[in-house]
């Protein structure tokens, strides 16, 4: 079972504490018998006046206070972007996204996937590019959209698609939405903790050849959870999954939304999803 880091940062720093209490860390005969405290940027044992009220970062733990991890250090803020492109119209789009750190491989096969990538594998067949300059972005003659907010992993039809846990993400995941968006699709419900507040982010599995059965609104899933199989509803003859991550607007009910809101502007923003999957050990 993987802990949430916040969990095990303070379980982490509580052993400081009870080493202390046990005197496994030592400290100078002259302050033998005074009250200490934890300091929160060194994790060791420090003394103070009787009496004394922990210092900001630091809580209490029997006689000692012990330091416990700065939120604000979990979970990168990640900063959203305004971009544009031209519509199949001709007329101009004005959206909100959120690129790639800089610092987060580029390479899908670092991270965690919903389908298996075989070694030599050449699997994404079309990635993010909401980031990049409009002539850049995806147009084709079979295509009714410009631009392209998530990544298409190819993979044999039938195969099955499981849910993948995000970095960061406090308890589990919840189903949002089964029904039509792009092709058959499943969208599953995510709160982050990203720089120290909670977020909520949804991703869409798109183009399944069916969902999994059973799965309804609400219902709570595990990493790994099968949602569905790879297909190619929406997308005849172009058998593959479309994987979107976005990230609900401050004020937004993300839990809430209808599946035909679920991926506008107004309401979410589009994320590249290297920005959020776990990374493979």
């Amino acid at each position: 079972m993987k802990m949430d880091p916040f969990l095990r940062g303070t379980l982490a720093v509580s052993l400081v504490a009870l080493l202390t209490r046990a005197g496994e860390l030592k400290l100078p005969a002259a302050f033998a018998g005074l009250p200490t405290v934890a300091s929160s940027h060194s994790g060791r044992a420090l003394p103070v006046e009787p009496d004394a009220p922990c210092p900001r970062g630091t809580l209490p733990d029997g006689n000692v206070c012990v330091p416990v991890p700065d939120p604000n250090a979990l979970g990168q803020a990640l900063v959203e972007q305004q971009n544009e492109h031209h519509d199949r119209s001709g007329q101009l789009r004005v959206y909100d996204q959120i690129p790639r750190r800089p610092e987060r491989p580029k390479d899908f096969r670092k991270y965690r996937l919903p389908v298996p990538v075989l070694p030599d594998q050449s699997f994404v067949t079309s990635g993010y590019d909401l980031d990049r300059p409009d002539a850049e972005q995806r147009r084709g003659a079979e295509l009714s959209a410009v631009g392209h907010g998530g990544v298409d992993l190819a993979q044999a039809r039938g195969t099955e698609v499981h849910l993948v846990n995000l970095e960061n993400q406090v308890g589990d995941a919840d189903v949002l939405e089964v029904g039509h968006l792009f092709g058959n699709s499943v969208v599953t419900h995510h709160t982050l903790r990203e720089a120290g507040a909670l977020r909520e982010y949804l991703v869409i599995y798109g183009h399944l050849e069916s969902a999994a059965p059973g799965l309804s609104h609400g219902q709570s899933l595990k990493a790994g959870a099968l949602l569905g199989y790879v297909g190619d509803s929406g997308s005849p003859g172009v058998v593959h999954l479309h994987l979107e991550v976005r990230r609900a607007r401050e004020g937004v009910d993300a839990g809430q939304l209808p599946l035909g809101q679920v991926n506008q502007n107004a309401k979410t923003v589009a994320c590249d999803p290297r920005n959020v999957l776990e990374l493979v050990p």
